[in-house]
């Protein structure tokens, strides 16, 4: 066998050792790609499947990543951070400080950006704390970000896209969502403030400054276009020129900020869903467990294919807006995939080597099930 052998052996084990790694740090990623390999033996790959990938979303996401990490190499983050960290002294405070601005600008920025601005933000605010307070701060702003998003009709793709289908008034839609947030507010106050109080550590810097304040308007600049993109008063492939041009006369290494790794998952999960839609068992399966159920089923169907691709899925099948509307949002609760935006706080969280992923999941797991659970008892 001679020395060829083990060398074979050392690089087979290498691989291996790699492939585990991979497993370990993107779980969501290999699940995501492993359903959609599974659903395109069902479905096989045709025409098709390109409809089946929101690249204006994708587009954006990247825009904003690009953005968010030009605001943190501005300094932007520090001088929030250290504004903050002077009036607030309390970890609870802090957290619960933070969980609000996710779930009111989410209303406005949509569930995803708040998500991408924030989280990062959040875990910088919240380095030198116990890792549980940061798990536990992360999941509550994803928790509401994804409710907060509910109010408003540009709030999350699924609000847009029913708000459009069905042609409701403002009026109207503010009728079925103003009481769900109310109660969605409730209980996330109810869980920050019921949190025991501790002393929040924050390294305290003699002087606090922008590093850049030329590139932070021009950050800023490129972060209003990305809103006007999500409104759609701008085309969001001109966002991604512009934006891409800018980073790359500013700063290149902007680029390996990216998360790439979530862009392909979202890619994945959208093969699944659209693949799911068009089994014939499963299609007329809802076809007729929809009927009169709509909040239970697509809050229940948004467990397994997400809220976006259900709202679009289960339109076609029923007259119940208000009941639509009400289920995907809440369905927005729940599994890690029930909502997208989920999907980018575990991101950032799978990046921090001291944190574990399995103690945010099963956090994650408990607030969402607990409070979907609630919602779809007071509103189904």
């Amino acid at each position: 066998m001679g020395l060829y052998g083990p060398i074979v052996v050392l690089r087979d084990t290498d691989r291996l050792m790699k492939i585990l790694k991979l497993l370990k740090n993107d779980i969501i990623l290999c699940v995501a790609a492993l359903l959609a390999v599974v659903s395109a033996f069902i479905v096989p790959p045709d025409k098709e499947y390109i409809s089946y990938i929101n690249l204006p979303v994708l587009v954006l996401l990247l825009c904003l990543m690009l953005v968010v990490a030009g605001f943190k190499s501005a300094g932007a983050f520090d001088v929030l951070k250290s504004a903050l960290s002077r009036r607030i002294k309390s970890e609870k405070t802090m957290i619960f400080a933070l969980c609000m601005i996710c779930f009111f600008s989410s209303a406005l920025i949509t569930n995803d950006v708040a998500l991408i601005t924030f989280v990062p933000f959040s875990m910088a605010m919240l380095k030198n704390q116990k890792s549980s307070s940061l798990i536990f701060c992360v999941v509550m702003e994803t928790i509401a970000a994804n409710l907060g998003s509910l109010i408003t009709p540009i709030g999350n793709p699924q609000n847009l896209y029913l708000y459009t289908y069905y042609g409701i008034s403002i009026g109207d839609f503010f009728k079925i969502t103003l009481p769900l947030s109310g109660v969605c507010l409730g209980m996330i106050c109810v869980c920050t403030l019921s949190r025991k109080s501790h002393t929040l550590n924050i390294e305290q810097k003699s002087e606090r400054v922008v590093t850049d304040k030329k590139y932070l308007v021009i950050f800023s600049a490129l972060f209003l276009l990305c809103i006007l993109s999500v409104l759609k008063i701008v085309s969001c492939y001109i966002t991604l020129a512009v934006v891409f041009v800018c980073v790359l006369f500013i700063d290149k290494k902007l680029l390996k900020e990216a998360d790439f790794v979530l862009l392909i998952t979202f890619v994945f999960f959208f093969i699944f869903a659209g693949n799911i839609a068009r089994i014939p068992a499963i299609y007329d399966f809802i076809k007729t467990a929809l009927l009169g159920r709509e909040v239970l089923v697509s809050a229940l169907i948004s467990q397994v294919v997400s809220n976006v691709p259900a709202a679009a899925m289960l339109a076609s099948f029923a007259d119940d807006a208000q009941g639509l509307i009400l289920g995907t949002n809440i369905g927005g609760l729940g599994t890690v995939i029930a909502s997208m935006a989920s999907l980018i706080s575990y991101r950032f969280i799978a990046r921090e080597k001291e944190i574990s992923k399995g103690k945010y999941m099963l956090s994650f797991t408990v607030y969402n099930v607990a409070m979907l659970i609630i919602l779809l008892l007071i509103f189904k």
